[in-house]
């Protein structure tokens, strides 16, 4: 039992660190080689973790092996783009200047309900607020809308909209994030003042968060 919990957790340790080498992806973009390499991972790594007669090097040199295929399939995608349309195709467009390309749709296998649920989820009701619908090479739809039906920017309606900041968490559960302080260029000297002038501990906090024009919020833990 105990040799099958260490081969699960040192697995598991493995396929973690190779799916942060390919990279933040989320499953719903990621490329095809992409996909096809993340689930053969996950197959071959349970024939080791369930069967203990099988040497480990039996499941890792295989996910080594595949993840380094991929990786070179990146680097040969990103210096070649002829590769990179053979491997993942080129986006396709499914709507052209309001109308509906049927035969790429019947082409593409795309039926008029994901049509929808894909507009539906680009916030797009209508069919008449649509100028272009494109079919990314991940499966998303990417849709401009028409000029008329889309939202005014502040530039067009000539408003003068204050700097855009962001904030970032600086203590999360009691511990303190340096690299978003460090981001925010914000010292540990200033946090500790701030932590004084509120009388509360880190160690108290469930969120704080912090611009870099030194705005914050702070969020207690409960009890």
């Amino acid at each position: 039992m105990s040799i099958s919990v260490i081969r699960t957790l040192i697995l598991y340790a493995l396929i973690l660190v190779m799916l942060r080498l390919m990279g933040k992806r989320q499953i719903s973009e990621l490329q095809t080689s992409e996909l096809v390499v993340t689930l053969l991972i996950s197959n071959i790594a349970v024939i080791p973790m369930q069967d203990t007669s099988l040497p480990l090097l039996s499941g890792v040199v295989p996910i080594l092996l595949l993840v380094a295929c991929e990786i070179v399939m990146s680097v040969l995608m990103l210096k070649n783009s002829k590769f990179r349309r053979v491997v993942c195709g080129i986006p396709q467009i499914i709507m052209n200047n309001g109308i509906i390309d049927q035969k790429k749709m019947k082409m593409l296998r795309i039926s008029t309900e994901d049509l929808w649920e894909e507009l539906r989820q680009a916030n797009v009701f209508s069919l008449d607020d649509v100028k272009y619908a494109v079919l990314e090479t991940n499966g998303k739809l990417s849709v401009l809308k028409k000029p008329q039906k889309d939202t005014a920017t502040a530039e067009q309606l000539n408003v003068n909209n204050p700097t855009n900041t962001f904030e970032l968490v600086i203590i999360s559960d009691g511990e303190i994030a340096e690299s978003s302080m460090k981001f925010c260029g914000i010292s540990q000297d200033w946090l500790n003042k701030t932590l004084r002038k509120n009388n509360v501990n880190s160690k108290d906090i469930f969120i704080m968060t912090a611009t870099p024009d030194h705005k914050y919020n702070i969020i207690k833990k409960e009890g």
